[in-house]
């Protein structure tokens, strides 16, 4: 399917009008950066870059499509004929899925023509800001939770295509599994579920329902304990599943509260290796309140797909450089009040002390020597330190306008995992606070 519609009304005049006085051809480059970390959040986790290699692969305007543009008069027959051959044929450099970042990361950078990359800017945007909000909202819920696996279950709380990029965000934030059947198709995401108090509702006693349940998925499925009375709910489910149940699920009341006497009747029953699930509008701070409670899994919904009250990364998407005359690239920038960008374009390294705990977010200009400049940079006035590492953060993503850096999402998963764990223990303080690092530039920039 054709995402080249995937964009706003704005983008393709901007190509209209370029293309009329010249400079649609002239080299480019644009990088996404999100200026500050909204809610008070310490750091931001990086997602959606696949479902973005996966949407430029289909940025093709079909005849329909193109039709459809020059009946509505959104563009002139020049810019339409334009559009009919548009391949972007471009370089993307950009931070893997599952890494984290700080206000002023450079997490994109697109090299290309101007009218082949201001065409991507919406698609862009729509992919990161999305998939970024629930990942980073779903690295937080994960931390609170501990060992304790979540599940995703908000595919009924958002929008059908919505809720498919949620689990898929979901998983690499740490969330263990998703309701989401078509998250398990298109992505591998682990899918679970059992049953709802409908099903209960629909048979003409719990007793049958749970016999029902039973029989279909064997001892070992999970039991909705609160559609009328929970303890004789949990007496009537050990007295059929036997100690072999495999769980029981409450989901709603004061979770704690009832966990405490759930678990402490299962134990009178015989069934100790029942696990407890909870769910019913949790999201991070309800997950940590119930840390001390004997709850074994977390359901979360509407705060994930919704990124916790945080739904957007907050990303632009702003050029920072151009050709002139002479083919050579020259830092721009604009100067909005509120709103500054840093021209030129960038290299990023994350700087590792030697205890292998996140320093600093290290911004130079880009060139052969990036890497060596990196080392040098201080950070809040200190000195730098020999034994400090620097990971470099851009990758490769496409190359002449072919995707070279797809993966895995269990490797996003991985990274996302392993990335957090380097930072600093106040990164993952559910308070709000500044960023768990600072981004130090070191270049021509100055403060904007």
């Amino acid at each position: 399917m054709s995402t080249a519609l995937l964009t706003d009304h704005y983008e393709l005049t901007m190509v209209q009008a370029a293309l009329r006085s010249g400079a649609a051809g002239r080299r480019t480059v644009f990088e996404v950066f999100a200026r500050h970390l909204p809610g008070g959040r310490r750091y931001g986790v990086v997602a959606g870059v696949g479902r973005l290699l996966d949407a430029l692969s289909s940025f093709r305007f079909t005849d329909d499509e193109l039709a459809f543009l020059a009946e509505h008069d959104v563009v002139d027959a020049a810019t339409i004929d334009f559009l009919a051959g548009y391949r972007f044929s471009g370089d993307v450099y950009g931070y893997r899925e599952g890494e984290s970042y700080f206000p002023g990361s450079p997490i994109m950078v697109v090299h290309g023509t101007f009218a082949e990359s201001v065409v991507l800017e919406t698609m862009i945007l729509s992919i990161l800001n999305h998939d970024s909000a629930i990942t980073s909202a779903a690295a937080r819920m994960s931390h609170a939770a501990g060992e304790r696996p979540l599940i995703e279950m908000g595919t009924r709380r958002t929008h059908e295509r919505a809720a498919v990029a949620a689990a898929r965000a979901a998983y690499i934030g740490g969330f263990a599994t998703s309701s989401n059947l078509r998250a398990g198709f298109l992505y591998g995401v682990p899918t679970r579920g059992t049953s709802a108090h409908a099903f209960t509702l629909l048979h003409d006693s719990e007793r049958q329902a749970f016999q029902a349940q039973i029989a279909a998925l064997g001892p070992a499925t999970t039991l909705l304990i609160d559609t009328y009375d929970v303890a004789e709910a949990v007496r009537t489910a050990v007295e059929l599943a036997g100690p072999e149940l495999g769980a029981v699920r409450i989901d709603s009341g004061d979770l704690a509260q009832a966990a405490v006497s759930v678990r402490q009747q299962l134990d009178s029953l015989g069934a100790d290796k029942t696990r407890i699930i909870v769910t019913g509008d949790l999201d991070e701070y309800s997950i940590a309140a119930l840390a001390a409670a004997p709850v074994d899994g977390y359901g979360v919904g509407t705060s994930l797909v919704t990124g916790s009250g945080v739904p957007t990364a907050a990303m632009v998407y702003k050029m920072v450089a151009r050709a002139d005359p002479d083919g050579e690239l020259q830092p721009v920038a604009k100067r909005s009040v509120g709103k500054p960008s840093r021209g030129g374009v960038k290299a990023a390294f994350r700087r590792i002390g030697p205890d292998g705990c996140a320093l600093a977010e290290i911004i130079v200009p880009d060139g052969p020597h990036a890497a060596q400049a990196a080392v040098t940079v201080p950070v809040n006035g200190g000195d730098t330190d020999p034994r400090d590492t620097h990971r470099p953060l851009l990758a490769p993503l496409v190359k002449d306008g072919e995707v070279v850096g797809g993966e895995s999402v269990a490797a996003a998963r991985d990274r996302r995992a392993a990335s957090a764990a380097e930072l600093p223990p106040e990164a993952h303080h559910l308070s709000r606070g500044y960023a768990a690092i600072p981004t130090v530039f070191a270049g021509p920039w100055g403060s904007p």
